[in-house]
């Protein structure tokens, strides 16, 4: 259901981003303009490129879908994160323009005609500068996940074509050079990121930890992303993908900093928003790969007591003997695939807080009912055991910490608990 009353902040958000789009981007043409240290970054087989003089027809709509999209929300939220996702791409796009300006190479040949006059006046405000990132990828990305967000059936498929044409027009129109493409994505899904629709925004419970084992994490995680990020320029050329990688560790690092389990927004049916999805797909292949070779040896899940098995995170295949899932991986994505399902997000290698251990021990003895429960996440071993020992606790299967790690070590002897593992079920059970 549509709330009521929407269009008034949808054109006062449309009278306020219009004219800062066409005021900063502006701006930032002029001051570059006035340098004479702005760069060119050149693939070469970008001089076989074709120019299409047609496609400055889907290269121009992006603007009409800009104040079209601000009608399409159908609650204050949805409408208030999607503009505050334009806002700030033009805040990244223009202060990347500021600090590392760069200049478009291409001649444009001739033009007379509908498509020469299009281009006119697009010359009339669009200068050769401006380039990475793309603000016009940026705001495709934005644009695109809200189009599909609200359409379906044939005209979702329009809403994706007509979108893939205006993404490939930036470069047949002879209006960016490649790199500005993949960084413009970026750019984008770091806003759509930054304010998510399902979930708080992960700036709204930024929070300094004071836990060393996740400062430690963090370091390690930044120390990586600044070596990639070093690599990459050093490099040049291809080796410039690794910004992604780099990208993502840096996110990762965030996690572990301030944002915590919350800035991977794994949702309810454990899949990532598309925007996490995006960001952290080089660290989601690892730590994939990571879970599978840590368990190679040992890939089954383990009885423990009464149906709750512990195990990794499953593929599909693996699901197949359970009825309900407990998940405790935040980065890891899962499908269970109509199953009842709870997730309790923590970081790797963290352990849970004791009200994480409480939801956990509820959620287990609530859901066992509907069958052969798994207990998971990416190895098995130490945040879905700490879970597990909760339940135990919980239910007076154990009456001590160490009863229930004995039950469950005699059961699955590779599972890893540190001190802060203990010192969590605890709490836990001094809080019952």
């Amino acid at each position: 259901m549509r709330e009521p009353g929407l269009l008034k902040p949808a054109v006062l958000w449309l009278l306020l981003l219009a004219p800062l789009f066409f005021s900063t981007y502006g701006f930032a043409t002029w001051v570059t303009s006035q340098r004479s240290d702005v760069g060119t970054l050149v693939f070469g087989w970008e001089a076989h490129m074709p120019f299409w003089a047609w496609t400055i027809v889907p290269y121009w709509s992006i603007d009409l879908l800009y104040g079209f999209s601000l009608l399409l929300p159908n609650t204050r939220h949805e409408l208030k994160q999607h503009a505050l996702r334009l806002l700030s791409a033009q805040v990244i796009a223009v202060s990347c323009f500021l600090i590392w300006p760069l200049r478009f190479t291409f001649e444009r040949p001739e033009l007379d005609g509908v498509f020469g006059w299009l281009f006119a006046v697009l010359a009339g405000f669009d200068k050769p500068f401006n380039q990475a990132p793309s603000l016009h990828i940026a705001l495709l990305v934005i644009l695109w996940v809200m189009f599909q967000r609200h359409t379906h059936g044939f005209w979702r498929w329009v809403v994706h074509g007509w979108f893939a044409l205006i993404g490939i027009s930036v470069l047949t129109t002879y209006q960016h050079h490649f790199i500005d493409l993949p960084t413009g994505a970026l750019a984008g899904w770091i806003c759509v990121w930054l304010w998510p629709v399902e979930h708080p925004s992960p700036l709204l419970n930024a929070r300094l930890t004071r836990d060393p084992k996740r400062w430690r994490l963090g370091v390690r995680y930044g120390v990586g992303a600044l070596l990639l990020a070093v690599l990459a320029f050093v490099l040049g050329g291809g080796w410039l993908w690794i910004l992604w990688p780099a990208v993502s560790l840096a996110l990762i690092k965030a996690n572990y900093f301030v944002l915590g389990a919350s800035g991977f927004q794994k949702r309810a049916d454990g899949q990532l928003t598309p925007a996490a999805r995006w960001l952290y797909a080089p660290y989601l292949a690892a730590a994939w790969i990571n879970s599978r070779l840590w368990t190679r040896k040992h890939p089954q899940p383990d009885l423990i007591v009464d149906n709750v098995w512990l195990g990794r995170i499953p593929t599909t295949s693996e699901q197949a003997p359970f009825k309900a899932i407990v998940d405790l991986c935040a980065e890891l994505p899962i499908n269970p695939q109509g199953r009842a399902y709870q997730s309790i997000p923590v970081l790797d290698l963290v352990a849970p807080t004791p009200d994480e251990c409480r939801q956990a021990a509820h959620a287990i003895e609530r859901l066992r009912a509907s069958g052969p429960l798994l207990v998971c996440c990416a190895l098995g071993y130490s945040r879905s055991a700490t879970a597990v020992a909760a339940w135990l606790l919980h239910t007076g299967r154990a009456a001590t910490v160490e009863d229930a790690l004995t039950i469950i070590r005699t059961a699955r002897a590779e599972v890893v608990l540190h001190p802060a593992h203990r010192e969590a079920l605890e709490g836990f059970s001094h809080a019952r």
